[in-house]
């Protein structure tokens, strides 16, 4: 046990935070990752890993590409229309108001930016709180 008695023991704490709000960040920031990428070059095409069965019953794993809807549609004025989306539902960032209105495209990488920013630095915690409360049922003991 000598060697034992020269080792210094600790008790692990580990560097990540694993918060509520911080998960809901980082996903987020990851989601505007891939629009960015997606406005910047529209045959972005992300990967995913999928098990498939051949005909003879063998399981391998293949990459193909993962379906990445855009967050921005033109509207019939000829203005964009940005939907941050959190999940599957658009973020609501004042009553009724759940889209970011762009005079153009090249508006739209700028402007998705910005809401990484805001995100990395806690302005949308609440919003995101909310967003992630909907559709959650309580359950009664």
């Amino acid at each position: 046990m000598t060697v034992l008695n020269t080792l210094n023991f600790v008790a692990f704490k580990p560097l990540m935070q694993t918060s509520p709000t911080l998960v809901r960040r980082r996903k987020l920031i990851a989601k505007l990752d891939e629009q960015i990428q997606l406005a910047s070059d529209p045959s972005y095409s992300p990967k995913k890993h999928k098990w498939i069965t051949d005909s003879e019953g063998n399981q391998r794993k293949v990459e193909v590409p993962k379906r990445v809807k855009r967050w921005w549609a033109q509207s019939i004025d000829g203005k964009i229309n940005l939907v941050v989306r959190y999940g599957s539902k658009p973020i609501e960032f004042s009553k009724g108001k759940n889209a970011i209105e762009l005079n153009g495209e090249d508006d739209v990488i700028t402007v998705l930016t910005q809401i990484k920013d805001a995100t990395e630095n806690g302005e949308l915690d609440a919003v995101l709180e909310k967003q992630a409360q909907f559709g959650r049922v309580l359950q009664s003991k």
